[in-house]
């Protein structure tokens, strides 16, 4: 009876948590845009740190690329749900690169559209997903013997009557 109790109290929280991919995604299109949204505003309402433009924006680009990399690697092995993870962050991003080009005037002349932003995304975790993929079929198939098993003839069946 506990058990079953028990059973059940899992199968419940499974059912609340949701799907691992949908949730990082959610959270990596969150931190895109806050990291989005700091570098603009450190670019274009702070003044004094025009001096230091290659390094205020090498930081931002950095710190950009490692949370592009938090569904390429926490779905290293499983290229599907990296891929459905990445474009719901990358998304996510899009849409508030979009706003942001409401706020800040001219964000879209001297960079990309918000839709080419959304294309080239897709392009880069695309890649890394195929790559993931083939990767783990080249890992699977070195591994595992080429050749084709032997049956014993007791195995074989015969189709007379």
């Amino acid at each position: 009876m506990i058990e079953n109790i028990s059973a059940v109290h899992h199968d419940h929280a499974i059912e609340h948590q949701g799907h691992p991919a949908i949730w990082t995604g959610l959270y990596t299109g969150t931190l895109l845009n806050i990291v989005m949204l700091g570098a603009l505003f450190a670019a274009n309402r702070i003044p004094g740190l025009e001096h230091y433009a290659l390094e205020r924006n090498a930081a931002s680009y950095s710190l950009f690329v490692i949370l592009m990399l938090i569904p390429v690697c926490r779905f290293l092995n499983r290229p599907v749900q990296m891929f459905a993870s990445a474009m719901i962050g990358w998304t996510m991003f899009a849409a508030g690169y979009d706003i942001a080009g409401m706020y800040f005037l001219n964000l879209f002349n001297n960079l990309r559209t918000p839709f080419q932003a959304l294309i080239e995304g897709a392009i880069i975790y695309g890649v890394i997903a195929v790559g993931s993929w083939v990767g783990g079929m080249i890992l699977f198939a070195t591994s595992h013997p080429m050749a084709p098993r032997h049956r014993r003839i007791n195995d074989v069946t015969s189709h007379r009557s």
